[in-house]
């Protein structure tokens, strides 16, 4: 204890050089927490969007999952999905539960003098409420008897409401969609954002009345389909792929020319893709860290030469090397815990800034605490053990006559 003191009123007798060596630890700690953090909203923020999907659905694409443009032009000359896909699926897959269409587009939706551009407009089947697990706030989804009427109805999303039916009730009125009636059934309950992409600018409408309006769906036309249950979920895919696969004409040598997702492997996906980003973030914020490591000891090789002499009495009167270098290794590490604390508050009050202004779920957890401090104290015990090993090996007759 006695000596912790003594190493505090050292670091408190030259307090702006100790302030000024902290800056590099505090720079490399905010950084590593503050990516670590964000990386772990990301993640968090993704496995929400994929829980729409529900554990035992899955999606057939063409599309599959594209890292690059070159990909997407691949996919495009691959054969469409259609509905005689959607109805063959159906009638011959005994785990699938349901099996349902959805084509995406984008469209503008007006009401009175007010207007959305750029909304996603999903035309789909009538079995998509309980097949993407979506919850409703108001109303209902549209019927299959709206769906085979081809009715103009739509569920949409809270912005929809907020910016077109301010004050009112939204159910039952009316709104263009690319020039065209639709009547609003259903609201669906607030998502919110992620990523600063809102999740709430949406239309969904029959796919039969989404035909009309945007034409017959081409390339982009998927299935949704839900497994009886999550066990019988990998059956129900190796039933769809063989099921495809015949339609398609594909021998047992051809690769699918289609894709089959579901939440788990996107998310695999996503880790994978972002992995090199991860580490190579990691590595580069780890430089500050070591620069500052670095700067601790060069000042402290500073104070144990300016403290030659001190070094020397102490020595004479009895103190023995252990107390030396525990000394000078304990302002190395009190130095560095320092930077480890306030690099930490600042890792994590800048990760949850960041994540409010990107609509990221950033929530700093215990592991990205620990690293802080654990990372701050292993640089003060690697770079502080050189300067008091020196410090605690000094002759004390040749101590006393340094000048």
């Amino acid at each position: 204890m006695e000596t912790i003191k003594i190493a505090l009123a050292a670091l408190w007798a030259n307090r702006l050089r100790s302030t000024l060596t902290l800056i590099g630890v505090v720079i490399g700690v905010a950084s590593v927490i503050t990516i670590i953090s964000a990386l772990e909203g990301l993640m968090a923020g993704i496995e929400d969007q994929m829980k729409i999907l529900g554990p035992q659905t899955f999606i057939v694409t063409k599309f599959g999952l594209i890292t690059d443009f070159e990909g997407y032009l691949k996919a495009l000359k691959k054969k469409d999905l259609t509905m005689e896909d959607r109805r063959a699926v159906a009638a011959g897959c005994p785990d699938c539960e349901e099996v349902g269409a959805s084509y995406d587009s984008q469209g503008t939706i007006k009401r009175g003098g007010n207007g959305l551009r750029n909304v996603s407009v999903s035309g789909c089947t009538a079995d998509m409420l309980s097949i993407l697990s979506l919850e409703v706030a108001e109303g209902r989804f549209f019927t299959q008897d709206e769906y085979d009427r081809k009715n103009q109805v739509a569920f949409v999303g809270p912005t929809i409401v907020e910016e077109l039916c301010p004050g009112v009730d939204p159910i039952g009125k009316t709104i263009k969609i690319n020039g065209s009636n639709f009547t609003i059934i259903g609201v669906a309950k607030k998502r919110g954002a992620f990523l600063d992409e809102n999740q709430d600018n949406f239309a969904m409408i029959p796919l039969t009345a989404h035909t009309k309006i945007f034409g017959r769906p081409k390339h982009f036309l998927s299935l949704d389909i839900k497994a009886v249950s999550i066990e019988r979920l990998p059956d129900a895919q190796d039933q769809v792929r063989a099921i495809l696969r015949a339609r398609r004409g594909l021998e047992y040598k051809d690769n699918d020319d289609f894709a089959i997702l579901t939440a788990d492997n996107i998310l695999s996906f996503v880790d994978t893709a972002t992995k090199g980003v991860r580490v190579a973030l990691i590595a580069i914020s780890s430089i500050a860290l070591v620069v500052g490591g670095i700067v601790i000891m060069n000042i402290m090789m500073v104070s144990v030469t300016e403290r030659t002499r001190e070094i020397g009495i102490r020595k004479s009167i009895g103190a023995r090397r252990k107390n030396i270098l525990l000394q000078f290794l304990y302002e190395a590490l009190l130095l560095s815990l320092g930077g480890g604390i306030l690099g930490t508050s600042l890792g994590i009050g800048l990760a949850i800034f960041l994540g409010s202004k990107i609509s990221l779920p950033v929530t700093p957890s215990l592991l990205a605490i620990v690293a802080g401090v654990s990372i701050s104290t292993g640089v003060g015990v690697f770079f502080g053990m050189y300067p008091a090993v020196k410090a605690s090996q000094m002759d004390p007759i040749a101590a006393l006559r340094f000048e």
